[in-house]
């Protein structure tokens, strides 16, 4: 029961090495969601994060304070995902079991594991996939909850 498969989100939201990040910002926004796997042909070749695109676009403070001199942000349109992007992806398979996600999760320092399958995409297990399962676990020993 505590397997990868059974607390995995799907389907995944995606996108391609040569997507603007302006495009990757707008999916992350409009699903409310931190890691964005990135793939070609359904094969994982990297993972963008909130905080990978945060480098790209300018904060209200660094816009504010140079406004005068105009400086020469990127323009996150013409900024592809795999500028940005991680390419050594840490991943699990949906049979592993949710307690070596976890511990993948914690050493490496990330919020999220794609989940592939045959080379292929099939999940992605985040930090709230593993409080959701721990908050199983808890209530599952704890009856009276």
């Amino acid at each position: 029961m505590m397997l990868v498969r059974n607390w995995m989100k799907r389907p995944v939201h995606s996108v391609k090495p040569k997507d603007s990040a302006q495009h990757a910002r707008s999916l992350l926004e409009k699903h409310r969601i931190n890691q964005l796997p990135v793939l070609v042909n359904g094969v994982l070749v990297g993972i963008v994060t909130d905080r990978d695109l945060r480098d790209v676009f300018p904060s209200v403070f660094e816009v504010a304070a140079t406004r005068a001199e105009r400086p020469a942000f990127p323009d996150p349109d013409k900024v592809t995902v795999e500028a940005v992007m991680t390419s050594n992806v840490a991943t699990v398979a949906p049979s592993d079991h949710v307690v070596d996600a976890a511990r993948v999760m914690r050493k490496e320092r990330i919020g999220a594991l794609p989940v592939v399958e045959h080379d292929q995409l099939v999940g992605i297990l985040t930090r709230s996939d593993l409080l959701d399962a721990l908050v199983t676990l808890a209530a599952d020993a704890d009856p009276v909850r």
